[in-house]
């Protein structure tokens, strides 16, 4: 509910929540539209990549944990898309047929840039390159997610937040999943997890955007954001650290 007597933007400007799609501004209805795609294509390029490495897990513990996170990231996507279709938005490319586990070549170079007609972060268009690559990727990235749903379940949009809030802790037990495939791997297979850190570490860091964002004060206004991206990017590299550290990973990896 807003404030009859408060302007809708200086109203969420000081912390207001909206409960409904019919009473947002178009500006804020764009914004909170373009952070749900973003999430749930994500969400469904992510499922659709690990779906393609079961096979490559090394034992039945292994093929669980990978099928738990393609279920769950699938239903992710389909909680947020809920909330989507209340927005009007056309959600025909998730019912039909779409390219999810479609992926650039190895050495393509994007950068951050939106790629193949969809919404999903830059990292999910690089490819997976066996269970040790996987492993890795899931521990960078499921901290990165961690830390960008606590971001998501304070947004301004109640029951968005709602939604992400009840998904953090399956997203924090597929971060958790891969650590412990990640403990085992640096004893066993050190050079392939160096080699697959150097790969996507960087990669999954240019995921929190830009450390000056004109586009954060905007949002930050709109209470879509809180927490500036390099307080983002730091509060991740340091849990990295702290994870490779837990890990057994060397130093140097």
């Amino acid at each position: 509910m807003t404030n009859d007597a408060m302007p809708i933007e200086e109203y969420l400007a000081q912390g207001g929540r909206l409960t409904s799609p019919g009473n947002v501004p178009p500006r804020y209805r764009g914004e909170v539209l373009r952070l749900m795609a973003a999430f749930v294509d994500s969400e469904m390029a992510g499922s659709a990549g690990f779906a393609d490495v079961i096979n490559d897990a090394p034992g039945i513990t292994s093929r669980i944990a990978a099928a738990r996170i393609v279920l769950e990231k699938a239903d992710h996507a389909e909680r947020v898309l809920k909330i989507m279709a209340e927005f009007g938005a056309d959600t025909s490319r998730y019912v039909g047929t779409h390219p999810w586990a479609a992926r650039l070549d190895r050495d393509a170079d994007i950068g951050a840039a939106r790629q193949g007609g969809d919404m999903r972060l830059a990292v999910f268009h690089y490819p997976l390159s066996g269970w040790v690559d996987a492993v890795v990727m899931n521990v960078l990235q499921g901290a990165a997610a961690v830390i960008q749903l606590r971001e998501f379940a304070q947004v301004s949009y109640q029951p968005l937040a709602e939604t992400f809030r009840a998904i953090l802790p399956r997203e924090a037990r597929h971060a958790e999943l891969g650590r412990a495939g990640l403990a085992e791997l640096a004893a066993t297979a050190p050079d392939q997890v160096r080699a697959s850190l150097a790969y996507w570490h960087p990669r999954v860091a240019l995921g929190f955007g830009p450390k000056d964002s004109e586009r954060f004060v905007r949002l930050h206004r709109m209470g879509l954001r809180h927490r500036p991206n390099a307080d983002m990017l730091a509060e991740w590299e340091a849990t990295i650290a702290d994870h490779l550290k837990d890990c057994g990973v060397p130093p140097d990896a």
